[in-house]
C-alpha cells in the first residue's frame, strides 16, 4: 500500500505535468498567432504589388499602346490588325503582373511552417515524457 506522501507526490507530479501541458499549448497558440500575423503582412505586401502594378500600368500602357498601334498603322498595317496585335501584347503583360502577385499568395508561401515544425517537435517530446 502506498503512503500518503507517495500519493501527494504523484498528485503533485500529475498536476505539474498538466500545468506544463497547458503552458505548452498556450505557447503554441501564441506562436501560431504571431506567425499568422506575419503571413497576413506578407499578403498585404503582395496585394500592394498587384495594386501598384495595376494602377501604374494602365495609363502608361494606354499611351504606349496607342503609339505602337499608330506606328504599325503608319507602316501600312491595317488599323484593326495593329490594334489587335497591340491589345494581345498588353494582355500578356497584364497576365505577367498578375502572375507575379499571385505567386506571392500561394498556399505554400502562406503555410505556417514554423508553427507546424514546433508542434511536431513538441509532440515527440510529449510522447517521450509520458513513456
Amino acid at each position: 500500500m502506498t503512503s500518503p506522501v507517495e500519493r501527494t507526490s504523484l498528485t503533485d507530479l500529475f498536476g505539474a505535468a498538466l500545468a506544463q501541458l497547458a503552458k505548452l499549448l498556450q505557447n503554441e497558440f501564441d506562436l501560431a498567432r504571431a506567425e499568422l500575423s506575419e503571413k497576413v503582412r506578407e499578403i498585404g505586401g503582395a496585394l500592394k504589388f498587384i495594386l501598384a502594378g495595376a494602377v501604374i500600368v494602365i495609363p502608361a500602357l494606354v499611351m504606349v499602346l496607342f503609339a505602337i498601334a499608330r506606328g504599325l498603322a503608319s507602316l501600312g498595317m491595317p488599323e484593326g490588325l495593329a490594334d489587335l496585335i497591340v491589345g494581345v501584347a498588353a494582355a500578356a503583360l497584364a497576365f505577367i503582373l498578375i502572375g507575379l502577385g499571385a505567386r506571392r499568395l500561394s498556399a505554400g508561401a502562406l503555410k505556417p511552417t514554423v508553427t507546424l515544425d514546433q508542434i511536431s517537435r513538441d509532440k515527440v517530446a510529449a510522447e517521450e515524457a509520458f513513456r
